[in-house]
């Protein structure tokens, strides 16, 4: 898998700030500088906004791309609307895209919209489902949960996102318009976030993608001003109603496609970890529909938008006030219920494997076990990983040397120079020994 983030190693400074805010622990600092593993990374981009010297980004394609097509679609995430100031109309938005190179504009919302009318026209068969059901809307979460909750995949709606559907759609209607083959049709997703820019060229539930690109919002923000205060009155594009667009906002999906008040919704990368780990653990027996985001307020806190999530969302309430709470219906717009269905099952990534041969994976673990006992657990971070176990995990998969703990070096120094204090070849927070009572700033 080809990931959208990665790091600029000329402005990296091996701080160790984003390493310690991955929650799968997929940095390590080495030599100076960040690296990610790879198969670790699930795109959610706590690092991208972690990291104080702006050194990870999420690379999306570029708008150069429409030149590969005869006729290019853009879909808009309904989080585009809301990166605006002082606008009273989605369509100025959806008008801008088709005068800096899109020739047709199809809403992400319109397919958020026909999910949650599917939801709710046709409830899932509570028996055979395990409970509560995930939503399948975010793929950071989607990866989260094929590397560490494996045991929860079965819980995941086994629907396609809104943006696949758009895709499809978009596509089916740009035939019929244009007489243009499928191929020379490129459709462009416009996207919040760096997990929504991998999904597009590696979908985690189609075995084969449905978009040509995937162009972040932030990149088209400054293109869409001046095309956007030089329309009069906009042309009517939307299509979309209150459903469709408050999934760009935590707890909209939920509301939207729910049928009852027993649902949850979660914001964050720290609380969905939370959250996953209750259900696992049957705490939360009494919720029939969990909608977890990665970012925090929702898709409007992605990290390749421009504005903060809770201006944005406080935007979008307001541009969506005169909207239709339902403006599509999936019988009448989709008709097949086939063609929302994820044609790839999700599958466990054991990327925590120790070894394929279960003895030698069992020793590993041990040894584990043995060299993280022995190390202080203080989680400072000096020696490049973002807990001591992983640390340990390291050294015994040849990470790392043992003596890339601070600590470790003091037991050598100790063991060398005998009665010197090995103190002094530590940095001064990890010193053992206790200042003088003379020094005016020991209290």
């Amino acid at each position: 898998m080809e990931h959208s983030v990665t790091i600029e190693y000329a402005r990296c400074r091996g701080c160790t700030t984003c390493m310690k805010s991955c929650p799968t622990e997929a940095i390590r600092v080495r030599r100076g500088k960040a690296t990610i593993l790879k198969e670790r990374c699930v795109d959610c981009g706590e690092c991208i906004r972690s990291c104080p010297h702006k050194a990870i980004r999420a690379s999306s394609d570029s708008i150069s791309h429409l030149q590969d097509f005869r006729y290019n679609v853009a879909l808009p995430d309904p989080v585009l609307y809301g990166q605006f100031q002082n606008l009273d109309s989605i369509d100025f938005v959806l008008e801008g895209l088709t005068r800096v190179g899109f020739d047709a504009v199809f809403e992400t919302a319109k397919g958020s919209g026909l999910l949650s009318d599917y939801a709710r026209r046709y409830p899932p068969d509570p028996d055979p489902l395990p409970r509560p059901a995930i939503s399948s809307a975010c793929p950071a979460v989607l990866r989260l949960i094929r590397i560490r909750f494996p045991q929860l995949l079965e819980h995941i709606t086994s629907t396609i996102t809104p943006v696949e559907l758009a895709a499809i759609l978009a596509r089916q209607k740009a035939v019929l318009e244009t007489g243009l083959a499928p191929g020379e049709i490129g459709v462009f997703s416009i996207v919040p976030c760096s997990a929504q820019v991998t999904a597009a060229h590696t979908p985690d539930d189609l075995q084969q993608p449905v978009l040509d690109g995937a162009l972040s919002i932030r990149d088209l923000y400054l293109r869409l001003l001046t095309p956007m205060k030089q329309i009069g009155t906009p042309r009517t594009f939307s299509t979309a109603g209150k459903a469709g667009v408050r999934w760009a906002f935590c707890g909209g999906e939920a509301n939207a496609r729910s049928g009852s008040e027993r649902f949850l919704a979660v914001d964050g990368m720290d609380s969905v970890i939370r959250v996953l780990e209750a259900i696992e653990d049957n705490r939360v027996p009494d919720v029939d529909f969990v909608e977890l985001s990665a970012c925090t307020q929702g898709c409007v806190g992605g990290c390749l938008t421009v504005e903060d999530p809770f201006v944005s969302t406080m935007r979008l309430r307001h541009l969506i006030r005169n909207l239709p709470d339902f403006a599509s219906n999936f019988d009448a717009e989709v008709g097949d219920p086939g063609l929302i269905q994820a044609d790839k099952e999700l599958e466990f990534a054991p990327v925590f494997l120790l070894d394929t041969d279960r003895t030698a994976a069992m020793e590993k673990m041990t040894a584990i076990h043995e060299l993280e006992r022995r190390l202080p657990g203080l989680l400072c971070g000096s020696c490049g990983a973002p807990s001591c176990h992983a640390f340990a995990e390291d050294v015994i998969l040849g990470r790392a040397d043992r003596s890339d703990c601070i600590f470790q070096v003091r037991a050598r120094m100790k063991a060398m120079t005998g009665n010197e204090d090995p103190d002094d070849y530590l940095p001064t927070p990890f010193r053992r020994r206790k200042p003088p009572d003379s020094d005016p700033t020991h209290t």
